[in-house]
């Protein structure tokens, strides 16, 4: 059954548990581990398939022109791959800051992966569609597949987790962090010793060995760890700027963000495993985290 045409999806955000760098590849690709979990939070897009062939994003983000728009290159690679005649009309609202750390752009590509491979009837399986959105960026296979995961190689070599889902305080620091230059700065740690699942899920420390690079280049995100480190744990996830805080319970999530949210913006969301995409089920307009 194909999905209902017009309807919102989510594209929900996520946050790296703790991001490790055990090495580097002959090609300069960086060898990593992580661990994503996604929020029930994110972006929101609409798709309606229109019957002459063209893609058009009908609320282009300002200054990112179509060649580079992952939306758009998501939707045009699956009509390439699969030589479908049927376009499409595609709105974003944007509810994600770019550059933040919470995969927005990679969540939005693998959405219109999936609900355009729906809409169209290209009928490729998952397997299929994390090795196109692998061609569009190294996070775009896990928000395909939909599964909270442990990853290793360059973020694509997936396994399937089940983590506790706790509230989450994201705080969203105002400065757009360059990913290429936290990962040619020369301090940055590219020697941890490679850990397994096994030593994560039973408590070993970890951390983000972005974290150092970026608090020194970007006071901004120093200021927000260390906010947040008064209420526990806090951790910048991806290459920032974000950073996030869990809390056993939404009230105190809220009531934290209440106390910070006149320095930085953020949000308050669950942690969850999985992404829901049943045809019969409405994405909420009214979600139960907070925007920025």
């Amino acid at each position: 059954m194909r999905p209902a045409p017009g309807r919102w999806w989510l594209a929900p955000a996520k946050l790296n548990l703790f991001l490790h760098i055990t090495g580097r590849r002959a090609d300069g690709y960086h060898r990593l581990q992580t661990v994503f979990q996604f929020l029930d939070f994110g972006d929101r897009l609409r798709f309606s398939v229109r019957e002459d062939g063209e893609i058009r994003h009908l609320r282009p983000l300002p200054g990112v022109p179509a060649e580079t728009d992952l939306v758009v290159r998501a939707a045009r690679l699956l009509q390439a791959e699969t030589g479908t005649p049927l376009g499409a009309d595609i709105t974003l609202d944007k509810r994600l800051p770019m550059g933040g750390g919470l995969g927005g752009g990679s969540s939005d590509a693998a959405t219109t992966l999936v609900v355009l491979n729906r809409l169209w009837g290209t009928g490729l399986d998952a397997a299929a569609l994390a090795e196109l959105g692998l061609r569009l960026g190294a996070d775009v296979p896990v928000f395909v597949r939909g599964r909270a995961a442990w990853a290793e190689g360059v973020g694509e070599r997936l396994t399937p987790v089940d983590l506790a889902e706790p509230w989450y305080l994201v705080l969203c620091p105002p400065v757009h962090v360059s990913t290429a230059e936290v990962f040619s700065a020369p301090q940055l740690q590219r020697d941890c010793p490679p850990i397994t699942i096994r030593d994560f899920l039973a408590g070993r420390p970890t951390r983000n060995v972005c974290e150092p690079v970026v608090r020194e280049r970007y006071p901004e995100v120093d200021a927000a760890l260390q906010a947040l480190g008064r209420y526990g744990p806090a951790r910048m996830t991806g290459t920032g700027a974000c950073c996030f805080v869990a809390f056993e319970r939404r009230t105190e999530a809220r009531e934290a963000l209440a106390a910070l949210e006149s320095r930085w913006p953020g949000f308050v969301a669950r942690g969850m495993n999985r992404i829901e995409r049943d045809e019969d089920r409405e994405t909420r307009d009214e979600a139960s985290s907070e925007a920025p």
